[in-house]
């Protein structure tokens, strides 16, 4: 006889708003919930299976024998099944046995569990996300961290492949043991946010997280929930934001996931042509079913709350709008107005976007990866926009890398790859991007995308870097880039540390250091980094000399700087148009040899009050071989700058 006794979680006003697809906080109702009932200790599960025949939980405590311990299906035409079994401890292992309308038995693994078994089966477990937080002063201030006129750089890193044990490097550190390596690190490099790829719980390696079966589940690979909080509350300590990935655009067809849950397509669109994806052979959500609507906006509020996340990564938007995304003609179907936008995903997004904001207003930013022009991306819903905080800036990374890319003698011909972006940078507000997706699959790492010898591809990476810290926008860099891994990203192995025995990768770690403290705290690089009052060109025609000058504005009329790019290997005294009420200083130079630069001096050699590039004056600036310099505007000359204290250790 069954030891279920029927329990619930749920008011009438749950399933309401669950149906309608606006309950965002079921985390609190689904899943293996520790409660007592009539004095007695247990667990309440709850799980949708709305075309189950019948539900049961099994586990060790049963033998797995699906005939044990019942679930009753609510009254209420919800599809919701529940019940309590008394005595389950913490670490029960369990799943849900699902017998199909046609009689297939299913085993599945909990949409809600906050914890999965790291093996084939993937039980879920009884478990909680209780901790004991520390980072209250963080959460009430960090809407002054996370505004679009406050300084984000991003560090994106892989958990399993940033470091590795030392003893056994084919092991995974914990999440506590990374904690105390990382957040020194980062303190140091003068990061203002880390991004984890994936840390839901996921069955497959080589998908990197990006196929998520446990989406509630922080990985186990690592560690239990509490010690990825810990790792996040560690950060926050450091007063260093926490950003996730977040995939509400598909799933695998795993056994134990959410394909077919209840034998039919409850989660995914029935249709092919919007419920599979050709190029990652997984499943599309179906964003028209307000139940998934609740689960995914739910979810997205769970890392939010419980984890205490800062913002949301959202992946693959674009193909989540498209319709026709990596399909053929004939393979999509149009929306009722003929065109490829997918109208439910669009909807969904919107009502994502304004779920999160009004819960946690502007102290969390959502920041869409969208490679295409999708209009409105990061404008408010209100206005008929998506309502994501930021977006990266595809175009912006693909330009750069394709002219960096190019043999210095030809750079003339695509001198306008670099320029193009300030024709668009205020249409959205944009996150710039040298992810992992630059440096896997054959794309070689950033210094092996460089033209020339050694020194000729470290001097370009160093001026790409110049070039990404002063340009408006967000920055983000993914690890192994801030020392110049050379290697392709490998999951399968921890970062290459070993090179900063060699000068010249010390060297380029050392600008990030000072590039990352100059953009945090000059306010002229960020306040004004999404409105046009920030930035201005002085020179952006010479192909002849692949040279670029343009000057970043904060609020106050003196807070400017100037930065001037020479992408060429040629020493230049180069003449350049100035204010006549303004005197220049030189603040950073990417060829010192503090960055195992040439040392080339960059230095203001003459000043003449003759009108020039439309200024009243001039002065000569001696540029270094394939160099950023970055100048800082002074008041007047008996004004002596207080240099940038940078920290070069």
């Amino acid at each position: 006889m069954s030891s279920v006794k029927t329990y619930t979680l749920f008011t009438d006003h749950d399933i309401y708003l669950f149906k309608e697809g606006k309950h965002y906080k079921l985390y609190e109702k689904f899943g293996a919930h520790s409660v007592e009932k009539e004095g007695v200790q247990g667990v309440c599960f709850s799980v949708w299976a709305p075309n189950a025949k019948k539900v049961s939980v099994i586990g060790d405590f049963n033998n797995w024998n699906p005939q044990e311990h019942i679930l009753y299906p609510r009254w209420d035409g919800s599809g919701i099944w529940e019940g309590f079994i008394a005595g389950l401890p913490w670490g029960t292992l369990y799943k849900y046995s699902v017998e199909t309308a046609y009689g297939e038995l299913l085993e599945k693994s909990d949409p809600y569990a906050l914890s999965w078994e790291q093996n084939l089966q993937a039980a879920s477990l009884v478990s909680t996300t209780w901790y004991e937080w520390e980072d209250q002063e963080w959460l009430e201030n960090r809407w002054k961290k996370n505004g679009l006129a406050s300084p984000i750089s991003v560090y994106e890193l892989h958990l399993g492949s940033w470091l590795r044990k030392e003893t056994d490097p084919q092991k995974f550190l914990n999440y506590r043991d990374i904690a105390d390596k990382l957040v020194p690190y980062i303190k140091e490099m003068g990061f203002t946010h880390v991004e984890f790829m994936p840390v839901m719980e996921y069955p497959y390696d080589p998908s990197w997280g990006y196929q998520i079966t446990g989406f509630y589940a922080a990985t186990s690979r690592f560690g239990s929930p509490q010690d990825l909080m810990y790792l996040i509350d560690q950060l926050h300590k450091n007063e260093i934001g926490v950003f996730l990935d977040w995939v509400p655009s598909h799933f695998p067809g795993d056994a134990n996931g959410l394909h077919r849950f209840d034998g039919s397509f409850l989660y995914e669109h029935e249709d092919p042509r919007k419920g599979f994806h050709p190029d990652w052979k997984s499943y599309i959500f179906n964003y028209g079913r307000n139940e998934v609507k609740s689960f995914l906006i739910s979810n997205a509020m769970f890392w939010l709350d419980r984890y205490h996340a800062d913002g949301l990564r959202v992946d693959a938007v674009t193909s989540m709008l498209h319709l026709d995304y990596s399909r053929n003609e004939g393979e999509w179907e149009p929306n009722i107005y003929g065109g490829n936008v997918n109208l439910e995903a669009k909807l969904f997004l919107q009502e994502f976007n304004t779920a999160v904001y009004k819960e946690f207003g502007n102290s969390i930013i959502t920041i869409a990866e969208e490679s295409s022009d999708f209009p409105m991306l990061t404008k408010p819903v209100d206005q008929g926009g998506v309502g994501f905080g930021m977006k990266w800036m595809m175009g912006w990374m693909h330009d750069t890398l394709d002219y960096f890319k190019e043999d210095i003698s030809s750079r003339k011909k695509y001198h306008h790859k670099l320029t193009f972006a300030s024709m668009y940078m205020y249409n959205e507000n944009y996150m710039m991007p040298l992810s992992h997706d630059e440096v896997v699959h054959g794309k070689a790492s950033l210094i092996y995308k460089m033209p020339g010898d050694e020194w000729q591809k470290f001097a370009n990476l160093r001026a790409l870097y110049v070039y990404m810290y002063t340009h408006p926008g967000a920055k983000l860099l993914f690890m192994g880039d801030e020392f110049a891994q050379t290697s392709e990203w490998n999951f399968k192995q921890s970062l290459d540390w070993h090179l900063l025995h060699y000068p010249v990768h010390k060297g380029l770690q050392t600008l990030v250091k000072d590039l990352n403290h100059i953009y945090k705290y000059e306010t002229a690089f960020y306040e004004n980094q999404f409105n046009p009052d920030g930035f201005e060109w002085i020179e952006a025609n010479d192909a002849d000399n692949s040279v670029y000058i343009y000057l970043r504005k904060g609020k106050r009329k003196e807070d400017v700087f100037m930065v001037v790019l020479n992408l060429t290997p040629q020493i230049l005294d180069y003449k350049i148009g100035v204010n006549s009420e303004t005197h220049w200083e030189v603040v950073l130079n990417s060829d010192d040899p503090l960055y195992s630069g040439s040392g080339v001096n960059a230095e203001i050699i003459k000043e003449q009050d003759e009108e020039w590039m439309n200024h009243s004056k001039s002065i000569t600036l001696k540029l270094p071989p394939l160099s950023g310099v970055i100048l800082k505007q002074k008041k007047d000359k008996k004004y002596k700058l207080h240099r940038i204290k940078l920290h070069k250790k």
